[in-house]
């Protein structure tokens, strides 16, 4: 079997970039074609990467010597390209959020589940040891009975790319980076039983929303999130009975720390980067997986349904979207 896996690439922006150096640094991983809409933008990627500049997706896809399909692209086009994929039976890594929303998030991995094509989410962040890890504490008692759940997330990334103000691209706070805290908050806890978000809109977009996840048990979780400000910047709290972490930069963190109250400190350093998801999505795709063991299909999908509910309380409706009710 050949050792390097072989990526079509859908998207060529400022992430793509981001990732194509970082995985294709590690020797194991190579993006063999490429496509996106703008053809200037396309050849000056693949001549960045040599690989190929297709005309059209299925022609990245279909592109000799492709493993999988990354979608990188902005968050309206997500589901299109992944169903394009499975229904050409090619594996997919696709870009969070999956989709705008659970319908068409459903429809996808639905259809992947039955052609038994591979496709996952890239959460990065829960490919990464240090989020397992404190999974690992959290599930095993570590941290006692839950006192306090905290997050924020204020990056002031409204002019990181066009897209994150475009309200046709679904820009705004949510999709872009409230999705970190959320699927964090998701894979500790389990799903909510209550959802209670206020958030500030402006010129289509949200630009920031507080978010208050219950639990029947009486565990809550607070969270932050702006792309207006630093504010906070990003951060986790989590203290409960018998142990507390403060964890920085949570959804790409390289270290964590659980301070137990009565022994000693536990710690936890290794890589948050993107070679992580990368890595382990080739390794599934290889093993026959039909879907990732870290990110399965209902925990995307779960969280899409939370964001959902998010949208429905603040009002937030995409122009693109044809039934708003």
């Amino acid at each position: 079997m050949r050792d390097v896996f072989h990526w079509a690439f859908i998207g060529a922006g400022t992430l793509a970039r981001q990732v194509a150096k970082e995985i294709t640094a590690t020797g194991r991983h190579k993006v063999v074609s490429v496509y996106t809409h703008n053809p200037e933008k396309c050849r000056e990627f693949a001549d960045a990467w040599n690989a190929h500049a297709a005309a059209s997706g299925e022609e990245a896809m279909l592109h000799p010597g492709v493993d999988g399909v990354y979608i990188v692209t902005p968050h309206t086009s997500h589901a299109d390209y992944a169903l394009q994929a499975i229904s050409l039976s090619i594996p997919v890594l696709c870009e969070k959020p999956f989709s705008t929303d659970s319908q068409k998030t459903g429809e996808a991995l639905q259809l992947a589940q039955e052609r038994h094509v591979y496709c996952a989410e890239a959460m990065w962040s829960w490919f990464s040891p240090i989020a397992q890890q404190m999974k690992t504490w959290y599930d095993s008692g570590e941290y006692g009975s839950l006192q306090k759940f905290r997050m924020t997330y204020h990056l002031k990334s409204i002019h990181y790319a066009p897209r994150v103000s475009d309200p046709m691209l679904a820009g705004g706070a949510l999709l872009d980076i409230g999705i970190y805290p959320l699927t964090y908050a998701y894979r500790l806890m389990g799903y909510p039983d209550r959802i209670e978000c206020h958030g500030n809109l402006q010129g289509g977009i949200d630009t920031g929303e507080t978010i208050l996840l219950s639990w029947k048990d009486g565990r809550h979780c607070e969270i932050y999130v702006s792309i207006m400000d630093f504010h906070g910047l990003e951060k986790l709290t989590l203290k409960g009975t018998k142990g507390s972490t403060k964890l920085w930069f949570y959804h790409s963190a390289n270290h964590v720390s659980l301070h137990r109250r009565h022994g000693q400190t536990a710690r936890l350093c290794a890589s948050g980067g993107y070679v992580n998801e990368f890595d382990c999505v080739a390794h599934e795709i290889r093993e026959g997986l039909t879907e990732s063991l870290l990110v399965p299909h209902n925990a995307t999908l779960d969280v899409m349904r939370i964001m959902d509910e998010c949208r429905r309380q603040m009002g937030l409706v995409y122009p693109f979207e044809a039934n708003p009710g």
